[in-house]
């Protein structure tokens, strides 16, 4: 019986070990993307500040004690080109300036394309940017953190609204037509 109980855990962790080497990259298609400046991020956790609202999901019937918030989905992350930054990212915490009208208000959802960045590297390969967007009202900073192997950290910092951060991983971003948008 133990022996089988041992097969089950070794597959598990091969089957996770091939999920999470799948989206890293070597250093060298990172710095690529990086110094093209036109990727895409994917986010696959959430990290709200608001204790509040991670003591209102922990209390829910068989929910797992979690501080970070698994994203379901592809859907959720940014893409960044020489001309246009396209923000998808669900939100979790207070607002100090609710949109009751307007769904899509409640998270961060816009396109930018007057923004400034400012690129930096640092010890051991790691990338550092500041998005700066100027036709955007409730955003006021985006931080990204690039490490060698693809892995990425995302922090928003907002005007109306408690910071979060998302964990993910970069990508090439794929060009969409008109009607993969639709």
């Amino acid at each position: 019986m133990k022996k089988y109980i041992v097969f089950i855990l070794m597959f598990g962790f091969i089957l996770n070990f091939q999920n999470i080497s799948a989206q890293e990259m070597s250093p060298a298609e990172t710095n690529a993307l990086v110094n093209s400046d036109e990727f895409s991020f994917h986010a696959e956790r959430a990290n709200p500040t608001n204790y509040d609202v991670i003591n209102i999901a922990n209390s829910m019937p068989n929910a797992p004690a979690v501080r970070m918030f698994q994203l379901q989905g592809d859907g959720y992350g940014f893409s960044i080109n020489k001309n246009e930054l396209e923000v998808v990212l669900p939100y979790f915490g207070r607002s100090f300036n609710p949109s009751y009208n307007n769904p899509d208000g409640n998270s961060y959802r816009f396109t930018s394309k007057d923004f400034t960045i400012e690129k930096s590297q640092k010890k051991k390969g790691k990338w550092i940017y500041k998005i700066q967007p100027k036709d955007v009202t409730n955003v006021s900073d985006i931080f990204i953190e690039i490490f060698k192997n693809g892995k990425a950290l995302v922090s928003i910092k907002s005007n109306d609204r408690q910071p979060i951060s998302y964990d993910g991983y970069i990508s090439k971003t794929e060009i969409q037509t008109k009607k993969d948008k639709l």
